[in-house]
């Protein structure tokens, strides 16, 4: 299907209205003063007009940095997520002096710690509990679902993931492999058997715990929450209204590993795919269930396994891409912009892509030709990116503009273009940044 013959849902086109409108003027937002809520306008308006592939007054630039605003501030990334008062400022300072066009948040990379200890969360180490003191959190991939229980996630995802999957994950759930099926509340005959396994022992230690770690989260939030406030009320955007996943990632992230996904594209291919559509629109209710009719456009969906290199293009076509768009086409008619991380390169996947409605998707590339983006998928969206880790950890501040520069000239003809990290930047030389900056709100102006 080409771009010219997309139609949307006139209601999907209604919420994205409203979505966009409060995004402009939010509700509750007393802003610092009449500058800081002119800025805010002038961002709002510059990045819809890209998402939108209209021709906004200048190139936006955002900041895609992870623990950067902490190191950058003199705390550790443990400081981080075990001081949300100390964040909170770090964080609200990096938004003052880098002066970006969409708010950085503490909420991203500043997590709480002590709730993830609470939980016995086992799959991520995090500074402190399984990594340094001043280093980010680390994935531990390993095989969480076993072949054999395909059948059971995509039977009844949720059964699967509270009795099976999470107490494997997490020791505070352990209790939960002891609950009953849900289905037996539904008539009172069947009932007393299921309400019996609630009195286990392991399952009451589960609760407590479960609560311990609510409160902690509710702690973190008194915290932190009015740091993003103030973030927000001096004239920064949010960027991100929620996020979700490609279900191919849902599984071969968290659930079965990456040997082992790859190992089903082969043994259980037909599973597989039946499992991905099953999970496809969970992963757009997963969304909703969280958001209101005024919350931000952007989901922000890191893209992993579809990379350039951890499959073929059929594979791509076949296993990632269907469930994937499935998912953006679901957000879309929801009033969302899907924003897709496509981490890695995206040289040989950039025509499959190109199969969306105009204007309604925002892909930020890593390591992806740009010129080639810009004239495929920047054709039907707006394309963010690419300035190199490497470059900013090495390079001088009039490399960095040169390169800056050339990447506007290749991407940013005619709007539809964001100027950004290519990958998630924990640090980097503050002056490489605020070139990087600098040259968007100088060199990128359209004239």
């Amino acid at each position: 299907m080409v771009a010219t013959e997309w139609q949307l849902a006139d209601d999907g086109e209604e919420k994205r209205a409203r979505r966009y409108a409060s995004w402009l003027r939010p509700a509750g937002v007393e802003f610092a003063g009449n500058e800081a809520e002119q800025a805010h306008h002038a961002r709002v308006t510059r990045l819809s007009d890209a998402f939108s592939l209209r021709t906004p007054d200048r190139v936006p630039v955002r900041t895609n940095v992870g623990f950067y605003p902490a190191k950058w501030a003199g705390i550790t990334t443990r400081e981080a997520m075990y001081e949300p008062q100390k964040a909170g400022e770090a964080w609200l300072r990096f938004n003052r002096h880098f002066q970006p066009d969409a708010m950085v948040s503490p909420l991203f990379a500043a997590l709480p710690g002590r709730a993830f200890e609470t939980l016995d969360y086992r799959l991520y180490h995090w500074p402190g509990h399984g990594v340094p003191d001043n280093v980010g959190y680390q994935y531990n991939e390993a095989e969480y679902m076993l072949a054999e229980e395909y059948d059971h996630l995509i039977e009844d995802p949720t059964d699967f993931l509270l009795r099976v999957y999470l107490p494997r994950i997490s020791g505070a759930y352990e209790g939960f492999s002891r609950l009953g099926s849900l289905y037996g509340m539904v008539e009172m005959p069947f009932a007393t058997a299921h309400m019996r396994t609630w009195a286990a022992p392991e399952l009451r230690v589960s609760f407590e715990r479960l609560a311990e770690a609510g409160r902690q989260v509710d702690d973190w939030l008194r915290e932190i929450v009015p740091h993003v406030r103030r973030i927000h009320a001096d004239g920064f955007p949010p960027f991100f209204g929620g996020s979700s996943l490609a279900p191919f990632d849902f599984i071969g992230d968290s659930l079965r590993g990456t040997r082992e996904i790859f190992l089903d594209v082969y043994r259980e291919p037909e599973r597989l795919l039946a499992a991905c559509d099953r999970l496809a629109p969970l992963m757009v209710r997963w969304v909703v269930g969280q958001s209101t009719p005024d919350t931000s456009p952007g989901i922000f969906m890191p893209l992993h396994k579809g990379a350039d290199g951890f499959m073929s293009q059929e594979q791509f076509d076949t296993f990632y891409w269907p469930s994937l768009k499935a998912v953006i086409l679901g957000l879309i008619d929801e009033g969302f912009t899907p924003f897709l991380f496509a981490e890695g390169r995206y040289g040989s996947r950039l025509e499959a892509i190109s199969d969306l409605p105009p204007g309604k998707t925002v892909w930020l590339f890593d390591q992806t030709d740009m010129g080639r983006a810009k004239e495929t998928v920047g054709r039907v969206a707006c394309i963010q990116g690419n300035v190199p880790l490497s470059l900013l950890h090495t390079g001088t501040p009039e490399e960095v503009m040169a390169y800056c520069e050339d990447l506007i000239d290749k991407a940013g003809q005619g709007g539809g273009f964001i100027l950004d990290i290519g990958a998630v930047a924990d640090s980097a030389r503050e002056e490489n940044v605020l070139a990087m900056i600098r040259t968007a709100k100088e060199y990128g102006v359209y004239r």
